[in-house]
């Protein structure tokens, strides 16, 4: 591509309301088609808002995912250097995507998350309590928000919870867009060592969790590497309490902010309509949105542009998600207008989110105990006063609530 002085920065951030997506991706959805963007390294790229062409970049085999390739776009330095994520399997073409995504996929089933659905029960239930004995006011974030899917996804991976405090630290190292490289580096090598001395442990004691289960029928067979294995768990680890906790995060400002969605929510005892308001909110917030960085293979035409080999393509879930072409009133929260299961929030194609399923069960269990248990649930400070940032997915870094 040309170089162009006044092509506009990506990634872009939210200003105003926190629900909503950048207003230069609402602008440039309207105006239909791809948009060159600069990038932090003076680079030119794509970036895709609208439904249809989000989901063709996300589905078109020439266009990959593989972070080793050099001509892979960026969006700091830090996540230029973030090489313990850029080699999982998310960030792999097939075959080695699809080899490695299959280890786990059982694990994430929509069946195995079912069987699980009544110890992470226990764990909100258990995580609230504590919250009261501690009282009103508190920091949703640091008390609820954070630790609960942590505790989840640390009971599948088989790691002890007293380390969360050590890898929470490192993941927010890992995916803060303001990390240096240093940090970043440093962080995923002291990531990267614990999990290793973990797998270790599991080959002498193996237990009934995904890591153990990993070097038993897997490492000891070699159908997978030491590295590649703890590659694939710190994946698990840091993407199985990141998101959720975000969501969790914007869900309850959403609800909280909103009287008629709030009491649907925590009123009630429909399974269906509450998988559906999850959906709803899924798909209103838009937690992740960026990250999503692809790179053309061969020239092809989409949304009407012609995007060559080598160009870095962008996609963003938050504007394909409000696009008025795909969804009715598509900039009103209403947890009533039945599940939009078609919606990105998730990402689309053989790269859709694997933990989807869990992802799930942690909202739909978080929020309506949230607000059952705690009826009179408040913001201890006004929205315009919670800082917001995107460390891989967007939410809030505290979260003051009353009681």
């Amino acid at each position: 591509m040309n170089i162009d002085a006044d092509l506009p920065r990506y990634p872009a951030t939210r200003t105003g309301c926190p629900f909503d997506p950048p207003a230069a991706y609402v602008d440039w959805n309207k105006a239909g088609g791809l948009r060159r963007v600069r990038l932090w390294n003076g680079r030119e790229a794509w970036v895709a808002t609208r439904y249809e062409d989000v989901r063709a970049v996300l589905a078109d085999p020439r266009i990959s995912s593989d972070g080793a390739r050099p001509d892979m776009p960026t969006v700091s330095p830090a996540s230029q250097v973030m090489t313990p994520l850029r080699a999982s399997f998310n960030r792999m073409d097939d075959p080695d995507h699809t080899r490695l995504r299959s280890m786990v996929a059982r694990d994430f089933s929509a069946r195995r998350t079912a069987e699980l659905r009544p110890r992470i029960q226990e764990m909100a239930d258990d995580l609230i309590d504590t919250m009261m004995l501690h009282g009103s006011p508190a920091d949703l974030v640091a008390e609820f928000a954070l630790p609960f899917p942590s505790l989840v996804i640390s009971l599948m991976l088989g790691i002890p919870y007293e380390e969360h405090d050590f890898f929470q630290k490192h993941s927010i190292a890992l995916l803060d867009t303001h990390s240096s490289a240093e940090e970043v580096e440093q962080a995923g090598t002291e990531m990267r060592d614990f999990l290793r001395e973990l797998t270790a442990v599991k080959e002498r004691r193996p237990g009934d969790d995904i890591i153990s289960r990993l070097v038993t029928e897997q490492l000891a067979v070699g159908s997978i590497t030491r590295d590649e294995l703890v590659d694939l768990a710190l994946l698990l680890l840091i993407s199985g309490h990141e998101a959720t906790t975000n969501m969790i995060g914007l869900g309850v400002v959403a609800l909280l902010g909103d009287p008629v969605q709030r009491a649907r929510v925590r009123d009630t005892d429909d399974p269906a309509f509450l998988a559906g308001a999850v959906e709803e909110l899924l798909r209103y917030l838009s937690a992740a949105d960026a990250g999503f960085a692809r790179v053309v293979t061969e020239d092809i035409e989409i949304g009407g542009h012609l995007l060559r080999a080598g160009d870095g393509v962008f996609v963003s879930l938050s504007a394909a998600n409000r696009d008025g072409s795909v969804f009715d009133s598509a900039d009103t929260l209403d947890t009533g207008r039945g599940a939009p299961r078609h919606h990105l929030a998730f990402g689309y194609g053989s790269h859709q989110c694997l933990g989807q399923s869990l992802v799930r069960a942690d909202l739909q269990t978080a929020l309506p105990t949230l607000l059952r248990r705690l009826p009179e649930l408040r913001l201890a400070v006004p929205v315009e006063q919670i800082s917001f940032a995107h460390m891989g997915t967007f939410g809030p870094v505290e979260l003051p609530v009353a009681w």
